[in-house]
């Protein structure tokens, strides 16, 4: 099973797993058809802020992944079908990369876009500005292929186990070949100070990440009666919203678990009566279809609107907005519309991320089932969807500003305090989007 996001999400100076074990990858090869192979249970991502150590494996070299470790939960009913999602039945819009949009001489040659965790449905949209005759390199863990006819190449880089471990934004300060990444608000705070980035596109409205349990007879509708019950959380230690929860006495410091490694085992053990950390993309169909000992449905409770962050939010380094303004300005539109065009439509890209995982040597492989049915959740839960003002990517001032009062204190608690002043214009911007596309 996939790593918790904890990890993924970290703040660059917070260590929380260092798995190394790399293998040898098979040399480049081209993107063919899925083989439709047995999925190994995903490893759980850690949480956004849980913060990842940038001294783990060295970079893009494929590391093994725990033993399963759980994403976001899922609804509380068992989970849905792995059928493409219902936009999908509608008529995909035109690919962005078919947009009559020229990079060349505006945009790097190559454009390259770093994510925070092995290939999965999460990261549709960069995979999506390619199409799914890109190029697969298992020695560097990455997918590249020419960006439609804009006249440029892009390239998608794995993260997480691939890069060590390193948070993205870490990444993006040694690797000056990246443009951009996937951030958190929260790790966008936490490095506010040292190594500031402005996130330029809100790929998810809602944070994905969740609480599930495997006890029919609990029904949780807020954190707070989480920790009103009493119940054990397990979770990935220096996880933020830990931190969030705590401090505003939603959870008790004596219910929390922060051992959690991502392995279900615990959570079978204790027949569901536990409350573990995922997201809902990914760990509620892991649990109800892939992990053997259990494969019965979950409840989960989405972290929302208890903690609201922009999580795989598109952003870049501070110091390079300026000198990029004009690609970006170009770039984030089709970034909008490739949003769109994988939601409608996102077969093709699937079977290149199932394809990708399946040729990954100590990576975690996802099924076409599980990938089908995580963009079912974005879209049936509103995941992906449209900004407050209607405009597909767009970001609420007032929701970071909200996010900046509660996590700055965290920070502060843990030694690295968030730049003075901070505000949501330092984090954030709407400039660059396209106000027409809409989902």
């Amino acid at each position: 099973m996939r790593l918790s996001r904890c990890m993924k999400l970290c703040a660059s100076s917070l260590a929380i797993v260092a798995l190394v074990a790399g293998c040898a990858a098979p040399a480049i090869a081209p993107t063919a058809p899925p083989a439709a192979p047995t999925p190994a249970p995903a490893a759980t991502k850690p949480p956004a802020a849980a913060a990842a150590s940038p001294a783990a494996s060295p970079a893009g070299s494929p590391a093994a992944s725990p033993a399963a470790a759980a994403k976001p939960v899922a609804s509380p009913s068992p989970a849905a079908s792995p059928a493409a999602s219902p936009a999908a039945a509608a008529k995909p819009a035109a690919s962005p990369a078919a947009a009559p949009t020229t990079l060349k001489g505006i945009c790097p040659d190559n454009v390259v876009f770093q994510t925070n965790w092995w290939p999965e449905a999460d990261h549709g949209l960069f995979y999506q500005l390619i199409g799914p005759n890109g190029r697969i390199d298992t020695n560097k863990n990455s997918y590249s292929g020419p960006l439609g006819n804009t006249g440029v190449t892009a390239e998608v880089r794995a993260g997480g186990p691939a890069i060590g471990f390193q948070a993205v934004t870490a990444q993006l300060y040694s690797d000056d070949s990246i443009l951009l990444g996937f951030v958190g608000t929260d790790e966008q705070i936490g490095s506010s100070a040292a190594q500031p980035t402005k996130a330029v596109l809100a790929w998810y409205a809602k944070n994905p990440q969740i609480f599930f349990w495997g006890d029919p007879s609990w029904n949780f509708q807020s954190v707070a009666e989480i920790g009103s019950a009493g119940a054990q959380v397990l979770a990935f230690e220096s996880a933020t919203y830990l931190d969030v929860f705590e401090g505003k006495g939603l959870l008790k410091k004596e219910q929390i678990d922060t051992s959690y490694t991502g392995d279900p085992s615990r959570f079978v053990a204790a027949d569901g009566k536990i409350v573990s950390q995922g997201f809902v993309t990914s760990e509620p169909y892991i649990y109800e279809h892939e992990v053997s000992a259990w494969k019965k449905p979950v409840k989960f409770l989405l972290m929302d609107k208890e903690f609201p962050v922009y999580q795989n939010a598109v952003a870049i380094r501070a110091d390079k907005l300026e000198p990029n303004r004009a690609c970006l300005q170009a770039l984030v539109p089709l970034l909008q519309r490739a949003s769109i065009d994988y939601i409608r439509n996102p077969g093709p890209v699937n079977g290149v991320l199932v394809n990708f995982t399946a040729q990954i040597k100590g990576g975690t492989q996802i099924s076409a089932e599980g990938a089908a049915d995580a963009v079912k959740k974005m879209v049936d839960l509103g995941i992906v969807g449209n900004g407050s003002d209607s405009v597909f990517g767009s970001f609420d001032n007032a929701r970071v500003q909200s996010l900046i009062s509660d996590v700055v204190p965290v920070f502060e608690a843990r030694g690295k305090p968030a730049k003075a002043g901070l505000t949501p214009n330092d984090l954030v911007t709407n400039e660059f989007l396209d106000k027409s596309v809409k989902l």
